[in-house]
């Protein structure tokens, strides 16, 4: 009999609260579907957790805690979401900046130009031997870093090591130019 009674009370208690506690949630959350989402989830969790409850709880105040709560982790997501999007807005905005400040920049002629060459030759005639031919034999004449252990009777690990030294070395020498010859080559 006594679970009865619980049955009719609760049935009450939601009766007389559920459309209120949604206009409640919908006023924060402003999306019906989540508020009603929030409010059975706290009826719910009130009727799992009534029994434990303290004789004092008001069963109305115990439900209108979890919905706040509820409401409140949403907000705070959505807050975090909002930061993130405007912050890769941000950074979509900077790159776009970036692409329109380097074509503004570009200037065809020097980097065709006899100048930008001699940046390069000098570069690379600054690596050690070892490491200008390894360069030499993978972009001038497209072996494979395989292949040029093979040849060299090193590992690829060295290989790629000494073609890492020589890239690190131009990019250093033409970082001015990099973004135009990164354009050029893609």
């Amino acid at each position: 009999m006594e679970h009865f009674s619980y049955i009719r009370s609760f049935n009450s208690l939601f009766n007389e609260y559920y459309k209120q506690f949604v206009h409640f949630a919908t006023g924060y959350v402003k999306e019906v579907e989540t508020a009603e989402d929030f409010v059975s989830e706290a009826f719910t969790q009130y009727w799992e957790n009534k029994e434990s409850l303290a004789s004092t709880t008001y069963p109305q105040a115990y439900i209108l805690t979890i919905i706040k709560n509820k409401c409140l982790n949403y907000l705070q997501h959505q807050k975090i979401h909002q930061r993130v999007s405007a912050e890769l807005k941000e950074h979509s905005e900077w790159i776009l900046q970036t692409k329109i400040s380097t074509l503004e920049a570009c200037d065809p002629e020097f980097i065709f130009s006899t100048e930008l060459q001699q940046i390069i030759d000098e570069t690379l005639n600054k690596l050690p031997q070892k490491t200008r031919k390894i360069f030499f034999l993978n972009r001038i004449h497209g072996y494979t870093y395989k292949e040029i252990a093979e040849i060299t009777n090193m590992s690829q690990k060295a290989i790629e090591y000494h073609i890492s030294k020589a890239l690190h070395q131009l990019r250093f020498s033409l970082s001015d130019f990099l973004l135009f010859i990164l354009i050029l080559v893609l």
